[in-house]
C-alpha cells in the first residue's frame, strides 16, 4: 500500500474500500507483543501441566541407557542407534510443549485479524532497498518508538525477575545441598513464578502495543483528498462515462418509443410542445403510455403517428398533466381516467363512423 504521496497531505481517514483492499493485500495490523504473550502463556501452561509427566517419561525412557551404559558396544553403528533413540525419546517428550506453542502463535494472529492468504508480500518492493527509506526506518519515529518500547520492556521484565529472585534468595542458597529430584521440583516452582510475573508484565505491554499498532496501521492507510476523489471516481464511474451511458439509454428509450407509436390508440398533444401516445385495448384495466416527449421529440411522435394513421387530438391541459405524471409502459394515474376515457371514447366513435 505504499505510494508516493506526501504523508502531510494524507488528512482523510481511510475509506472502507481502502481498508478492504489493504487486508486483501495482506496489510493487516499485527502486534508482535501479542504473539510473544501467547507463546509465553503456552510455554507456561506446558510447564504447569506437562512438566511432571514429561520428566517421568524421560526418566523411565533414559534409565535403561544410564544403568547399562557400560554394556553399549563401542562401535559407530551402536552409537548411531543410541543417538537416534535418544532423539526420538526427546522429540516425544517435547511434542506437547512445541504443539502448544504453535497453536498459541496461530491463535495470536487470528485474534488480531482474520486469516488472510496473499502473495503481495512476496513480491519485490523497491522501497525496501532504497537508501532513503532505510534511513527513515532506522532514524524515524517508528524506530524511536520501538527502541523506547524495548528499553521499557527490558526494564519491566528485569524489575519483576529481580524482585522474584530476591524474594527466593534464601531458598536458592540451599539448592546445592538438596537431592537432585528436590532441586528439579524447586527450580520448576521458581520458573513458574518467574513466568507468571513476566506474563503479568507482557499482558500490559501487549494490550498497549496492540492499540498502538492498530492506530499506526490506520494512520498509514490515511488518504489525501486527491486519492479520495480518485477512489470515488473508480467506484462510481467517471462523469464522462456516466454521461455517455445516460445518452445511450436515452437513445434506446427513444428508439423503443418510436417503434411503439404505430400501436398507439391516440396521441394527445399541446399542440406542438407536448405529445403523449396512449394505447388501450379491450380487457385492459387502464390505458398505457407507450411514448411521450416535448418539442422536437413531440414533433417526431406526431410525424410517425400521421404516417400510420394514428388519431392525434389536441388537449393541452391533459397532455401536460400526462407527460408530468405517467412513465413509459405504465398505466395512467387514476385521477386522469375520466379525461382519458372521454378522449378514447371519442376516438372509438370516429372509428365506428369510419367503418
Amino acid at each position: 500500500m505504499a505510494d508516493d504521496s506526501d504523508p502531510e497531505d494524507k488528512t482523510e481517514d481511510p475509506t472502507p474500500r481502502r481498508i478492504e483492499k489493504a487486508i486483501e493485500q495482506g496489510n493487516v495490523p499485527n502486534s508482535p507483543e501479542i504473539n510473544t504473550f501467547f507463546i509465553l502463556a503456552a510455554f507456561t501452561m506446558a510447564l504447569l501441566m506437562a512438566s511432571g509427566m514429561i520428566a517421568k517419561d524421560l526418566v523411565a525412557s533414559l534409565r535403561g541407557f544410564l544403568m547399562n551404559a557400560s554394556a553399549v558396544p563401542a562401535d559407530p553403528a551402536a552409537y548411531s542407534e543410541m543417538g537416534l533413540r535418544t532423539l526420538i525419546i526427546c522429540a516425544q517428550a517435547l511434542c506437547i510443549p512445541v504443539g502448544l506453542v504453535l497453536v498459541a502463535g496461530l491463535a495470536a494472529g487470528l485474534i488480531q485479524h482474520p486469516f488472510v492468504f496473499s502473495t503481495e508480500a512476496l513480491g519485490p518492493k523497491w522501497d525496501r532497498v532504497s537508501p532513503m527509506a532505510g534511513v527513515k526506518r532506522v532514524f524515524g519515529m517508528e524506530a524511536l518508538f520501538q527502541f523506547v518500547k524495548g528499553l521499557a520492556k527490558l526494564g519491566m521484565v528485569g524489575v519483576v525477575a529481580g524482585t522474584i529472585l530476591w524474594g527466593e534468595r534464601d531458598r536458592m542458597e540451599v539448592f546445592a545441598r538438596l537431592d537432585p529430584s528436590a532441586v528439579l521440583a524447586a527450580i520448576l516452582t521458581l520458573a513458574l513464578k518467574m513466568m507468571a510475573g513476566m506474563l503479568a508484565v507482557f499482558i500490559a505491554i501487549a494490550l498497549g502495543d496492540a492499540v498502538y499498532q492498530r492506530f499506526r496501521w490506520r494512520q498509514r492507510l490515511r488518504m489525501s483528498k486527491e486519492e479520495m476523489k480518485q477512489e470515488h471516481k473508480e467506484s462510481e464511474g467517471s462523469p464522462e462515462v456516466k454521461g455517455r451511458m445516460k445518452q445511450i439509454r436515452a437513445q434506446r428509450v427513444k428508439k423503443r418509443m418510436m417503434a411503439a407509436v404505430p400501436t398507439a390508440t391516440v396521441i394527445v398533444t399541446n399542440p406542438t410542445h407536448y405529445a403523449v401516445a396512449l394505447r388501450y385495448e379491450a380487457g385492459m384495466t387502464a390505458p398505457v403510455c407507450v411514448a411521450k416527449g416535448v418539442d422536437s421529440l413531440a414533433l417526431k411522435i406526431r410525424a410517425v403517428a400521421k404516417e400510420h394513421d394514428v388519431p392525434i387530438l389536441e388537449n393541452p391541459p391533459l397532455a401536460r398533466a400526462l407527460h408530468a405524471t405517467v412513465e413509459i409502459d405504465a398505466e395512467i394515474p387514476a385521477e386522469h381516467y375520466r379525461a382519458v376515457a372521454e378522449v378514447i371514447g371519442y376516438v372509438m366513435r370516429l372509428r365506428r363512423r369510419a367503418a
